[in-house]
């Protein structure tokens, strides 16, 4: 697997991505994560996904083709309260059909460490779907992120959870 860069170039892909993520979801009793609708017929959705690839995006490429991306950013201060200190915020991990199994996700997620404690920063945040089974929050707390706490967003209920890392020694502080 290798990680490089992305852009508002790859929201095409990230669009496919989507798509092919709403039919799994919805085949597998979870539409209530994303809906049953493509994202790449819904105008609010592609702006949404245009927004995400302007941010700090990163794919993973395993035999040239995409199999996952990861975006990091601001807090989401739409539903998210914004934390205390500095701190880098998982936007989005997406696995492509086909990947999963791979350790994609976890792989993307330890870049999102590595880019925290780059800038000198302790805290890494994500948040998920709370819904369904709950695999998606056991999800996140195999890949060692703590619950913070619940957060309702629309018709369900969104799971916020916190990594602390520690920073590389002479990386950068970010200023509070």
């Amino acid at each position: 697997m290798r990680l490089r860069r992305g852009g508002t170039e790859d929201v095409p892909t990230l669009l496919r991505m989507f798509d092919e993520a709403v039919v799994w979801l919805t085949e597998h009793g979870s539409a209530g994560q994303w809906g049953t609708d493509p994202w790449s017929t819904n105008p609010d959705r592609v702006a949404l996904v245009e927004r995400i690839a302007a941010e700090e995006l990163w794919l993973a490429d395993v035999d040239g083709t995409v199999a996952g991306a990861l975006a990091l950013g601001a807090t989401p201060t739409s539903y998210t309260p914004p934390a205390d200190e500095p701190e880098v915020y998982v936007h989005l991990l997406l696995v492509a059909r086909g990947h999963g199994g791979r350790n994609v996700g976890g792989r993307l997620l330890d870049h999102a460490r590595s880019r925290a404690r780059d800038q000198g920063i302790s805290l890494v945040r994500v948040d998920c779907w709370a819904g369904g089974d709950g695999s998606l929050v056991r999800y996140y707390q195999g890949q060692g992120f703590t619950p913070t706490l619940r957060v309702p967003v629309r018709d369900t209920e969104v799971q916020v959870f916190e990594d602390r890392v520690r920073p590389r020694p002479g990386a950068a502080r970010p200023v509070p």
